[in-house]
């Protein structure tokens, strides 16, 4: 009689939010920042994805589908990838021959044999999951097997090569686990849980990237509430997002910014306030969030900026949001930011720095 086989079962991916604290005084009217009061982009809080709940059912005794023999495993590398998958693979399986009569119910054995001739299961690493169950962007993909009649030798356990051997580790003993009878509602819920934190291989952090947000066009925030004169402030924001736009000395070229009138909506928050958040006496504070992929402590992608302004005179503000600016578009060193925002004075915090460029006179 023709086999009867379950749905496919896809383990889904989650990255890690990070929160970057990047923030340092600008006091005015004390001089500029030296390099020892620089900003930087260290000092990475983490904040983990929370786990899908579940009940954590653990299967009753049962027989074991595929037999009392060794459960032979080949590896294929699909994607061409010279990464060497079988420790990783050897790891994984090692997990259930550990674990599985306590949560399958059953003892299993397994025989990892890259190139196998006639495999029972084969775990291929791939560039992209097959649609798997509906799921967009799988991890990982495999067949849950309960009955030994499901069973079409050579099954196919596909999984993602984007990932940390931790984190592989983590995808092919899920995948496994479904070929074991085990479902996203099982024990142990810190493999079998439907969506997990996972690492990707290793990124370049922001701080050594030339551009290190996603996109060139950004969506800007202004709540002036606070602000002693709110629509001169966002006359100022104004003049140094055109800065920007007219193509800064030094700076990404082709960047773009549009007001937006939800905080929610934006790339870049500019808040007033009458005390700041991080030094005690600065007159700005910046900080940078964004993602953390491949799980070292520092932020890769920028996603967010958020600018606070400390009882600022009116004609200060430009340059304290111009200043932020430069340090989330890659400058942490001042020595590498526009001119107006190097050694700047109290005056000159104060004048027409934008249209020096222009050929103003910066007063």
């Amino acid at each position: 009689m023709p086999s009867r086989r379950s749905p496919a079962v896809a383990l889904a991916f989650a990255l890690i939010l990070v929160l970057a604290g990047c923030v340092a005084p600008l006091s005015d009217p004390a001089p500029a920042p030296t390099d020892g009061d620089a900003p930087t982009a260290n000092a990475a809080q983490r904040e983990r994805v929370e786990r899908v709940t579940g009940t954590g059912v653990v299967a009753a005794d049962g027989e074991n589908p595929w037999g009392s023999d060794p459960v032979v495993v080949a590896v294929e590398d699909a994607a061409n990838t010279d990464r060497d998958w079988t420790p990783i693979v050897r790891e994984a399986t090692a997990y259930w021959e550990e674990n599985a009569e306590r949560y399958a119910g059953y003892d299993v054995d397994y025989e990892v044999r890259p190139n196998a001739t006639d495999p029972d299961l084969v775990v291929e690493f791939v560039q992209t999951v097959p649609a798997c169950d509906g799921a967009d962007d799988a991890a990982g993909c495999a067949p849950l097997i309960t009955d030994r009649r499901q069973i079409d030798r050579p099954e196919t356990v596909y999984v993602r090569t984007a990932f940390s051997d931790e984190s592989t580790v983590l995808v092919v003993a899920h995948e496994l686990g479904h070929t074991l009878g085990l479902d996203h509602a099982n024990a142990p819920r810190e493999v079998m849980a439907s969506e997990s934190v996972l690492y990707t291989t290793a990124r370049t952090n922001a701080t050594d990237r030339d551009f290190p947000w996603n996109s060139a066009e950004f969506s800007v925030y202004v709540d002036a509430a606070n602000a002693s004169d709110p629509e001169g402030a966002r006359e100022q924001v104004r003049h140094a997002l055109d800065y920007y736009e007219r193509g800064a000395p030094g700076m990404p070229d082709n960047l773009t910014f549009a007001f937006v009138d939800d905080p929610a909506d934006a790339d870049v928050v500019v808040e007033f306030a009458d005390d700041p958040p991080c030094s005690p006496n600065a007159a700005s504070c910046g900080a940078t969030r964004g993602w953390d992929p491949d799980g070292d402590g520092a932020v890769e992608t920028y996603s967010d900026l958020e600018i606070v302004l400390v009882d600022l005179d009116t004609d200060a503000v430009g340059w304290h949001v111009g200043y932020w600016l430069a340090f989330a578009l890659g400058a942490e060193d001042p020595a590498e930011m526009p001119e107006p925002f190097r050694d700047a004075s109290y005056r000159d915090r104060r004048s027409e720095w934008w249209a020096a460029g222009d050929g103003d006179e910066n007063d």
